[in-house]
């Protein structure tokens, strides 16, 4: 399967139009650009998911999720490094189409950015208002890089 998103950062509150969130907790058993192995607990669901590198835009890559018991999911968190991913994700319909607003915790408190995944890579979409900079194919906001580099 191909993942097509586009990252954004934000600029103006988004909250009001959010009609559901989830708590995320995610770490990488592999994270380099060529490919990342991730471990996600999502409320009370977990997932492995795997993807290769980003295309040429930053937009599209390979991705692969698959189901795993929560107890899996909670041991294997524990071989995932020393920065964990802890997060709360907002979900806004904006048009035909959901952006998914993380608001991070812990060490990137602070920090939030939305995501739009798409069809494809010039599919048109209307901003929001509270959209700000977009940030795709800038690594540094890549969830996988965050987990290697802690913030001085």
């Amino acid at each position: 399967m191909i993942e097509i998103e586009r990252k954004f950062l934000l600029k103006g509150d988004f909250y009001p139009y959010a009609i559901k969130k989830a708590h995320i907790i995610q770490g990488y058993l592999c994270a380099s650009s060529e490919r990342t192995v991730r471990i996600r607990i999502k409320d009370e669901s977990a997932f492995v998911t795997i993807k290769g590198p980003s295309g040429k835009t930053g937009f599209s890559r390979a991705e692969f999720e698959y189901a795993i018991p929560l107890a899996d999911a909670v041991e294997i968190l524990k071989f995932c490094g020393s920065i964990i991913i802890e997060k709360e994700r907002y979900y806004i319909p904006h048009g035909k189409l959901t952006f998914e607003v993380d608001v991070f915790h812990g060490v990137y408190e602070g920090l939030v950015i939305a995501e739009l995944e798409l069809t494809s890579e010039d599919e048109p979409f209307i901003r929001p208002d509270w959209l700000g900079e977009e940030v795709t194919g800038d690594e540094r906001y890549y969830n996988s890089y965050l987990s290697r580099n802690c913030p001085s």
